[in-house]
């Protein structure tokens, strides 16, 4: 597999995946979207990858989430595939476990990213936030829905209203990761989970993510998902965010107008 805006490695029966476009932050733009669903692709059917890691090239970011940049220069004429943001929120298929090494930034589509994930491992460094409130969007790429479903209403709705940003040991506290882990030894720690999960029948843990898939379906994610890309739909024809999106791009402070 060879890609512009990732990297693929493998290790015995581990796929490493790694966001490569550090000089943004790893924030996510629609070729880059489109190379993540056909890694995902190529991971479900190469029979000798049983599971797969997920973090972020450099220090600084696992991933930024979208590119606003990108997206305004585009005139929004490129879109994310159909399997969602990073080719996973909008996945059910897939019976492979993945594991987010998160190393830094996670904000957004790349939260929404990792929460799609099966394990998350942050480093001690790691921020995390869905601020997409603060730019005239909302959590549309599942955040809304993951989130709540891991930490309830009442903390879920502080984080998705406000926008505010969390350290990795809050994050911890408040159930959003599995591991709080020093950032040198993330990449070894993000191994030994995989290599653990490797140790077992992969086809029981295949058959287990199968249910736990079908679970999410039963609980009415991917319906409440799809919902959300309708309302993100109506919002993207309002003032405050096509005002959101300017702002960001100019670097000035947005003048709401509630409408």
């Amino acid at each position: 597999m060879s890609f512009e805006f990732i990297s693929v490695e493998t290790v015995d029966h581990i796929l490493i995946v790694t966001m490569n476009r550090p000089d943004v932050h790893n924030a996510v733009h629609a070729d880059m979207h489109n190379e993540m669903a056909k890694c995902w692709d190529d991971f479900a059917g190469d029979a000798n990858l049983w599971v797969a890691i997920l973090t972020g090239a450099g220090e600084r970011a696992f991933s930024t989430g979208n590119d606003l940049k990108a997206a305004a220069g585009s005139g929004g004429k490129k879109a994310i595939p159909p399997s969602g943001f990073a080719g996973l929120t909008s996945r059910w298929d897939l019976d492979k476990p993945i594991i987010a090494a998160v190393n830094g930034f996670a904000l957004g589509g790349g939260f929404e990213t990792a929460l799609s994930c099966d394990i998350i491992l942050a480093s001690s460094a790691a921020k995390f936030a869905l601020p997409e409130v603060k730019v005239g969007f909302f959590a549309a790429a599942s955040g809304v829905q993951r989130l709540t479903r891991l930490i309830g209403p009442l903390a879920a709705r502080d984080l998705l209203f406000s926008g505010r940003i969390i350290d990795a040991h809050e994050a911890h506290a408040l159930g959003c990761l599995n591991e709080v882990c020093d950032p040198k030894e993330l990449m070894k720690r993000a191994m030994e989970k995989a290599e653990q999960y490797c140790s077992v029948s992969p086809s029981s843990v295949r058959a287990t993510k199968r249910v736990l898939n079908d679970l999410m379906r039963r609980e009415g994610m991917q319906a409440s998902i799809d919902f959300s890309l309708d309302v993100m739909a109506e919002l993207k024809t309002t003032a405050d965010f096509r005002e959101g999106v300017n702002a960001f791009v100019e670097k000035r402070p947005p003048r709401w107008v509630n409408g």
